[in-house]
């Protein structure tokens, strides 16, 4: 069994507000695990628009949605959070000390005092590819992330779709599997025009194969693949050898595993109180979009207000004993120590 890792704060998304999120309660000396289904922090500025511009974040009159989480990621570092990317929180567990036990569907285990819950309007999950049977293959051959790039050592690696996702795990697995093919519908992709060119001449030098078509089938039994059946645009029918295959499909989003989590849903957002951005159930509070109370604005700026309460709260839970004393960056030496600033 995996050890379970004992932490004051659990933080559910890496988005915009799970970041600041580290930071509040970074400032009141409470360090944090972030766990994101995604492989990359910043959650939707990062994955839906990180070229896009976003004009309402205060002081920065204009900045793009990378830009912003880049930013963030830098105001964090002296707080060195502990990220678990590529994850999702499958089951949470209340224990009899009022702490949780959290599982990932990766079998990470947490023992927390706090749960954040920061997952924008629930996770991103990935579009499973339109196979009739691909659920036998899911987890054994068919993978919609990479966790581990070894699992695809030595291995022929079959890589479908044409954005970033798929070009990025296309030059990366490249140099650790037996062979990979690359399988877009049409000859256009929709990633970084450097990833394309380094693409092409990994092609071009017999590195990489190149495909264009779509599965139809998928050929193995009890879930391991042999091969993938391919209608190319051409017309005609090609088997491609595969021990695994990657479908790169874009997202979606659910919400996931907090819909069982026993927290009085409405319409599919969480409930909270406005003082300390807590959830029906102690210690579990929900901040950013995830979260529905009177007035509430979904605004990346709002969820930075929420994070900052909810973080003055979560230290009374997890200090009880511990007197808070509100203090301003600007003036406090202590916290500009703990910023690496004085």
């Amino acid at each position: 069994m995996t050890e379970t890792i004992k932490t004051d704060v659990v933080i559910v998304g890496a988005g915009p507000v799970g970041l600041f999120a580290v930071f509040e309660l970074g400032l009141l000396d409470i360090r944090a695990h972030v766990v994101d289904i995604l492989d990359r922090p910043g959650g939707q500025c990062a994955e839906l628009y990180p070229e896009k511009p976003i004009y309402d974040i205060p002081g920065l009159p204009v900045v793009t949605g990378q830009e912003l989480t880049n930013n963030l990621l830098e105001q964090i570092k002296p707080f060195q959070p502990t990220f678990h990317f590529s994850e999702m929180i499958a089951g949470l567990e209340p224990l009899p000390d009022e702490r949780f036990l959290l599982t990932t569907d990766a079998g990470t285990r947490f023992d927390a005092k706090v749960v954040v819950i920061a997952a924008g309007g629930g996770s991103f999950q990935p579009k499973k590819p339109p196979i009739d049977g691909v659920e036998a293959f899911e987890a054994k051959s068919v993978h919609y992330a990479v966790r581990k790039m070894d699992v695809f050592r030595g291995k022929r690696v079959l890589i479908v779709g044409g954005g970033d996702s798929a070009l990025d795990w296309t030059l990366n697995l490249a140099p650790v599997a037996q062979r990979v093919t690359l399988l877009h519908r049409r000859d256009a992709f929709r990633a970084a025009p450097d990833s394309v060119n380094k693409m092409r001449k990994l092609v071009d030098e017999g590195v990489v194969d190149l495909a264009l078509g779509q599965v139809t089938e998928l050929l193995g039994d009890d879930g391991v693949l042999e091969a993938a059946r391919v209608k190319l645009n051409d017309g005609s029918i090609h088997e491609i050898a595969s021990d695994a295959m990657l479908p790169f499909f874009g997202l979606t989003m659910k919400l996931g595993p907090i819909a069982d989590w026993g927290l009085n849903l409405d319409e599919n957002l969480v409930p909270v109180d406005t003082e300390k951005f807590e959830t029906t159930t102690p210690g579990i509070f929900a901040i950013g979009d995830i979260n529905a109370y009177p007035g509430k604005l979904k605004l990346i700026l709002s969820g930075f207000h929420e994070g900052a309460l909810m973080a003055q709260a979560a230290a009374r839970r997890i200090n009880p004993d511990r007197r808070i004393v509100f203090q301003y960056t600007t003036s406090s030496t202590s916290l500009q120590k703990k910023l690496g600033v004085a």
